[in-house]
């Protein structure tokens, strides 16, 4: 099955930051691949906008090799390939002074969509925001789009969105989160919201715990710099795993509408309880078998930042009360998995003695590697010789049954194109960042205040002991990291 594709509307893409990785490595391959399969329009352009002093050709060749780096597919494209860099032009911009600004409003169209992604460190985009405005490039129509980290604390948050709405109204910020363009994310809301079957069992009566897991196998190699200034609970935890966690809990919207959905998303996120120290456990990977630690990584050998988190966290409304959510990332685990097992309540009455076997209901939602949905039954195992009891597993994988391969798809890629389309369903509202800064800030200010330093783990490991007796003092286990 190949997907649908939607057609866009002509646009004007100004890339600031374009020169950088995250160009490099994910935008511009993106919307190669958005172009092969018919979704950018032939008028539709990218404009990659920097302080590099460069022609267009040199930029285009620096495109060229992004393509052959990270989307080596296209090189058997030449054709493609010739007529993308066609759509391809470049503009020197100062984002903090007078310089480029004039040339970058002359290069755009006033009959094309424009949207503004700014791939720059997050200290520019108000001085980007404003210049866009007091230049007269952005008009009532545009749309930008800001990269994490958004904000390093509440206070920090409130500043960028008050920089922001100086230029710009909210329903035209676009905070992206590229979790959110996952295949499964989206497909969590079509699996509750589509199908009678599970909405029923959705809730505390049903569902014993919930565990959300992001682990990487890799370490900080590149990033250490960056990611000692967050951390594993400010990096991953305050906006991947509470989207996640969001779009799990969240109650059904009113309507399949961008305001509707983050009305819910909000409400979760209000009702989540304080967490007690007692329930956080954070972890530091230690070297082993000639791996370097997280401080060699990092480049600080007294570093005290944490490079895994787990948590237990209790929503307060109805729908949860009594089904704890634990949420697990780390860096340098045994594999790399992101997931959301729901693991279901056993039956209130087992009649099959427990020498029998015992193996309860869990629905699994991958989100890499292996994108699918697995639910894990209980069944009488084939065969004479008495009643055993086995688990057998209904797999939806994806790239199997939807033939995805023929049609992948990234995260970025889906949310550029939601950008132009001016859908916001996936993307952060500003009250909704500043909500999980409110929750996390005392989180971290409490351990902070304590002062403790975070349990060393083995690179290679599923992480700290302490995070196992997390779910072990309640009678759970945590699924295995594979």
């Amino acid at each position: 099955m190949v997907s649908r594709v939607i057609p866009v509307e002509p646009f004007d893409l100004v890339i600031f930051g374009a020169t950088g990785d995250l160009a490099r490595r994910k935008i511009l391959p993106g919307l190669f691949h958005r172009f092969t399969v018919g979704q950018m329009p032939d008028t539709a352009r990218i404009i990659g906008a920097a302080r590099s002093d460069m022609d267009q050709a040199t930029f285009r060749a620096q495109v060229r090799d992004s393509l052959a780096q990270f989307a080596p597919q296209a090189m058997e494209q030449a054709d493609m390939v010739a007529r993308f860099l066609d759509r391809i032009a470049y503009v020197r911009v100062d984002a903090t002074g007078p310089e480029g600004w004039t040339a970058l409003r002359e290069t755009l169209r006033d009959d094309a969509v424009r949207a503004f992604y700014l791939s720059v460190a997050p200290a520019l985009f108000g001085a980007i925001a404003a210049n866009l405005h007091e230049h007269g490039i952005a008009t009532p129509d545009s749309r930008i789009v800001v990269e994490k980290p958004f904000g390093h604390d509440l206070d920090s948050a409130r500043a960028l969105n008050a920089d922001l709405r100086q230029s710009f109204d909210e329903r035209q910020i676009y905070r992206i989160d590229h979790y959110l363009g996952k295949e499964t994310v989206q497909n969590l809301m079509a699996l509750r919201f589509a199908n009678s079957l599970w909405e029923p069992l959705w809730n505390a009566t049903h569902i014993d715990h919930v565990q959300i897991t992001v682990a990487e196998s890799l370490g900080v190699e590149g990033r250490g710099e960056y990611y000692d200034r967050f951390g594993a609970m400010r990096d991953m935890v305050q906006n991947h795993l509470m989207q996640l966690l969001c779009l799990t809990a969240m109650e059904p919207p009113s309507k399949f509408t961008p305001n509707a959905v983050r009305d819910e998303k909000v409400k979760v996120i209000e009702a989540l309880e304080p967490v007690a120290q007692a329930d956080i456990v954070r972890g530091q990977y230690r070297a082993r078998g000639g791996e370097g630690s997280y401080r060699d990584d990092a480049g600080d050998p007294e570093s005290q930042t944490e490079s895994f988190v787990a948590m237990k966290v209790n929503i307060g409304n109805w729908r949860w009360a009594g089904t704890p959510f634990y949420l697990r990332t780390g860096k340098k685990l045994r594999g790399r998995r992101s997931e959301i097992a729901m693991i279901f309540r056993d039956p209130p009455h087992m009649i099959f003695p427990k020498t029998e076997g015992h193996h309860g209901n869990a629905l699994i939602i991958r989100l890499q590697p292996d994108e699918g949905i697995t639910l894990s039954n209980t069944i009488k195992e084939p065969g004479p010789g008495g009643f055993r009891l086995a688990e057998v597993t209904l797999d939806m994988t994806f790239a199997d049954a939807l033939d995805q391969q023929s049609d992948p798809q990234d995260a970025y890629e889906r949310l550029i194109m939601d950008v132009i389309r001016g859908d916001q369903t996936l993307f952060m509202r500003g009250d909704e960042v500043e909500a999980a800064w409110a929750w996390a800030d005392p989180i971290i200010a409490g351990w902070e205040e304590a002062a403790t330093p975070p349990k060393g783990y083995d690179a290679g490991s599923s992480g700290p002991e302490d995070a196992l007796m997390l779910l072990h003092r309640d009678g759970r286990r945590w699924r295995e990291i594979t």
